[in-house]
């Protein structure tokens, strides 16, 4: 059983919180209550690592039972400690926490670590109990970590207060009581004690230099985005790597997010959960294409935060963070010593929506002069295996692929000796540019290690390799540009739900007239109460007629059997009349009726289906894809946090599958591409204006009608705060 969230877990200021969160990363002194001199035990592990690794600060075990452990003094309590510590790690059972917490907090320690399970994780007792904690956390502003959780590490100080065993298979490196690296460390932050201790193994093989580890547990008093926060202005800590079940504070997040990216730091995870169930209950087809997973794919995007797919591809693209420092961008030079190796990386590169351009004629025709016998020369790049016969020519091509304007990057295939051959003046080139050079060895090449010196990141992967450029080059890329505006959800969530202009349960037609109210165009259209009127109006069109029930009560009219369509003269007029009060009275015989509603059936070159969910965790966001009948047969979508401005309206439209059916595909008419990117910004104006209030808001369809004549909503449905469903909360 997961540990249930709280949502409302900010500590009250007793202590100065930023104080507090310093001494729980990198404290100076530290105390174990329940500490062992069982080495197998968790309270002897933490402590064992605190010797073993010769943490620099004091230590203070305490356990009534020892005189001494581990040759320190063992003190019986917390009282008796000589000097107050920053943190204190509880090893203790659960039911001895809170009363262990009020003692620590009466000697007046800022931070704590709680590694004991049976909190909310186990059963409503320990729920109860984990309540308590969080109230204990508000009134005294003491910072505690967990419970449930493996602890923290800090590896440069060597304040190892985790219980994972690993350590002593990784041990801190040498460097890490050393000065700063100009390149940084990473952080491991999760809320898996298995994947933390999984990736910190698997990172260190990679590579990645950690300075933190950092296990969240239960968070009942510290949330995820709060140790993001903290990492996000710590100046040795470059790059964050995470696992994430769920987020409680989509605000706390997207502010921590930004932080990092302003300061340029690398923030990469894998998140994994259930994508349907927050939209299970939903009566939109938007609710039904936006589960929270795209919610979080949507925000990683907007927010520049980096997405792995697996552990191995995780700790790849951390690796290449570290190399941060040299410029990089999508567009790649792929020099391969094996013309097919250059194709099949190609082809990897491009799938992964990187660019291998064809480079300039006088670039060619410079490698070519320069470089006579290699082979292909338009990107990829053939070097053939005798370039490593000829000293210097090496230098020339990686040279002039590390210096043109026409890539961001380069990669170096080559075997083993190979490799070695041209090590030097790879090295030589690296130490002139300050462009990314990624090499990939196929064979056992003795120079990987200088390589990565000199700046030059090595993959021995072919696969694993792209994989990792095509998540992180598309992140340098991102942070190049400006970000799309992210509203948090602390600012559509407060106010008033009352909203001029619209009906708490607001039929289509009220929905479409408040909406006209914002920009988003609407179809003309007729609200008509009996018969005889309807009648008159369809003996007075001339045009066929779509005939539609107007209730507030029915959000799928089609399905109910409330719609009709191509409806002509008296006779189809009376007809479908009756056969939408019918299908109406049949599937919701409850329902309110307002009318019948009559509008003129239009043409265009495509419908896309534009709606607004409130997601839990990040607040209102839009969903824009393929429309009408072909929504979720299809599911042709993509998303974004509001606000939605006309930019990125036209990025999420270039995203579509069904995008060429808008340019003119095979010689058709082209769409009116900008009315459509004004009307899906009018939507998100007209949701951001609701607040509060809007709990769905969907145009199915937005008629896109040919170049220069615009859009038009022809069916628009509005779910109230108070009417929409509430989606099942998220599993964490």
């Amino acid at each position: 059983m997961k540990a249930e969230r709280h949502l409302d877990t900010h500590p009250a200021a007793a202590h100065d919180t930023n104080a507090g969160m310093r001494k729980l990363f990198d404290p100076q002194s530290i105390a174990i209550i329940g500490a062992t001199g069982d080495r197998r035990r968790i309270g002897g592990i933490a402590l064992d690592h605190l010797v073993a690794f010769e943490y620099a600060g004091s230590i203070y075990p305490i356990n009534p039972k020892y005189e001494a452990l581990f040759g320190l003094p063992c003190y019986p309590d917390i009282e008796s400690v000589p000097n107050t510590p920053d943190l204190v790690v509880l090893s203790v059972a659960a039911a001895s926490v809170l009363p262990a917490l009020e003692r620590c907090h009466a000697r007046g320690v800022a931070a704590a670590i709680v590694y004991a399970s049976g909190f909310a994780e186990e059963s409503a007792a320990g729920a109860a109990l984990q309540d308590e904690l969080v109230r204990f956390a508000r009134r005294t502003g003491m910072v505690v970590s967990g419970p449930n959780c493996m602890g923290h590490a800090n590896l440069r100080t060597r304040a190892i207060t985790a219980f994972a065993t690993l350590f002593k298979d990784y041990p801190p490196p040498a460097e890490a009581l050393a000065a700063k690296d100009d390149t940084g460390y990473a952080a491991v932050v999760t809320q898996s004690g298995n994947l933390c201790g999984m990736l910190y193994a698997l990172g260190c093989e990679r590579g990645v230099r950690f300075k933190h580890f950092v296990n969240t547990g239960n968070e009942a008093c510290l949330e995820f985005s709060e140790y993001l926060s903290y990492l996000a202005d710590e100046p040795d800590t470059r790059t964050i790597i995470g696992y994430i079940e769920g987020l409680r504070d989509g605000a706390r997040f997207i502010d921590a997010a930004r932080r990092l990216r302003a300061n340029g730091k690398a923030l990469i995870v894998i998140k994994v959960g259930d994508t349907e169930k927050g939209a299970q209950a939903a009566l939109s087809h938007t609710a039904a294409l936006s589960g929270n997973q795209a919610v979080y794919d949507a925000a990683f995007r907007q927010l520049g935060v980096m997405r792995a797919t697996d552990p191995s591809h995780l700790v790849d693209i951390a690796y290449l963070a570290r190399f941060s420092a040299r410029s990089a961008g999508r567009r790649v030079a792929v020099a391969s010593i094996s013309g097919a190796m250059g194709a099949l990386l190609t082809d990897l590169l491009v799938a992964r929506g990187l660019d291998v351009p064809t480079l300039p004629d006088a670039l060619q025709a410079e490698l070519k002069s320069r470089a006579p016998t290699i082979g292909m020369l338009a990107n990829p790049i053939d070097l053939t295996a005798q370039i490593f016969d000829q000293a210097g020519v090496a230098t020339a091509v990686i040279g002039s692929l590390a210096q043109t304007e026409a890539v961001d990057a380069v990669v170096i295939y080559a075997t083993g000796f190979l490799l070695d051959r041209i090590a030097d003046e790879a090295i030589a080139v690296a130490r002139s540019s300050g462009r990314l050079i990624v090499a990939i060895d196929s064979g056992r090449a003795t120079c990987r290690e200088a390589l990565q010196h000199a700046g030059i990141p090595v993959f021995t992967d072919v696969a694993r390799c792209v994989a990792a450029l095509g998540t992180y080059l598309h992140w340098r890329a991102f942070q190049s540009t400006d970000a799309a505006p992210v509203i948090p959800p602390s600012q559509d969530v407060s106010g008033s739900v009352s909203v001029p202009g619209i009906e708490r349960d607001a039929d289509e037609h009220q929905t479409k007239r408040w909406l006209a109210g914002h920009g988003v165009p609407v179809v003309a259209e007729a609200v008509v109460a009996d018969v005889e009127s309807a009648v008159r109006f369809a003996q007075g069109s001339s045009m066929p007629l779509a005939v539609k029930i107007l209730s507030p009560d029915i959000a799928h009219k089609t399905e109910a059997g409330g719609v009709r369509l191509g409806v002509q003269g008296e006779a189809g007029m009376r007809e479908a009349f009756a056969a939408v009060h019918d299908g109406a009275r049949r599937s919701h015989p409850d329902a309110k009726i307002n009318g019948v509603l009559l509008q003129p059936m239009e043409s265009g070159i495509c419908e896309l289906i534009v709606g607004v969910t409130r997601d839990p965790v990040f607040g209102l966001a839009m969903t824009v894809g393929l429309g009408g009948i072909f929504t979720e047969l299809f599911r042709d979508v993509t998303h974004r946090l509001l606000p939605v401005d006309e930019s990125t309206a036209r990025e999420m439209l270039r995203e579509l599958k069904a995008y060429p059916l808008m340019t003119g595909f095979r010689g058709k008419p082209a769409a009116d591409i900008d009315a459509a990117c004004r009307a899906i910004a009018a939507v998100s104006r007209a949701a951001l204006a609701l607040g509060p209030a809007c709990g769905e808001l969907e145009i199915n369809p937005l008629l896109v009608r040919q170049v220069g004549m615009g859009a038009v909503a022809l069916d628009a449905l509005l779910l109230t705060a108070q009417t929409a469903p509430a989606a099942e909360p998220e599993p964490v």
